[in-house]
């Protein structure tokens, strides 16, 4: 049985129904499965410079252009399969961000194999525990600091501290609902 809200974070396009139901549903809730904490990783590097309300609205041509985020698969992408992704109008053609998703995905694999899951690495952060603060309050921190650091040090790109910022509060390592939001405490 879900909670009926009635209050959501000030940032929320009430007349986008993706967007209420990613606030609602996904957004800033613990999230520990590998293959969904790649998907918004992939996300958030695209989200650069942009809005995330675009990106999200572009969600579903993501995961169809970029096989379901399946990491195994994107780390092998040759030259077709970019000028494929180029050529797609469903997605942000973003050449350095195409390249980039191939890097994070070998970067992020790599991971996984040293740490047994992405999960354990990026939660090992803070102990496996939400760090709770308004979103209203910042775009990074110093925790977001030292993992953009340590992941720009693997090897990945765009992946700055405010990137890191934003996808500690979508995976819920930042639990960031503004007090009055309903959500806050469900």
């Amino acid at each position: 049985m879900g909670i009926n809200i009635v209050k959501r974070c000030s940032w929320v396009n009430m007349k986008n129904p993706l967007y209420i139901q990613y606030h609602d549903t996904e957004w800033s809730v613990p999230e520990h499965d590998d293959s969904k904490l790649f998907e918004l990783l992939m996300l958030e590097c695209f989200q650069a410079g942009l809005s995330w309300e675009f990106v999200l609205n572009k969600r579903e041509a993501f995961r169809k252009a970029f096989d379901g985020f399946d990491a195994e698969k994107i780390s092998a992408y040759d030259e077709e399969k970019f000028q494929r992704l180029m050529a797609d109008t469903g997605i942000i053609r973003n050449r350095l961000k195409i390249q980039a998703s191939v890097t994070n995905s070998r970067v992020f694999l790599e991971i996984q194999k040293e740490y047994g899951s992405f999960d354990a690495y990026i939660w090992g952060f803070t102990e496996g525990k939400s760090v709770v603060e308004s979103c209203d309050i910042r775009t990074t921190s110093p925790l977001s600091d030292m993992i953009s650091k340590e992941l720009k040090k693997r090897g990945m790109k765009f992946v700055g501290s405010t990137i890191i910022y934003s996808y500690l509060q979508a995976i819920g390592v930042i639990s960031a609902h503004e007090e009055k939001c309903d959500c806050k405490n469900k």
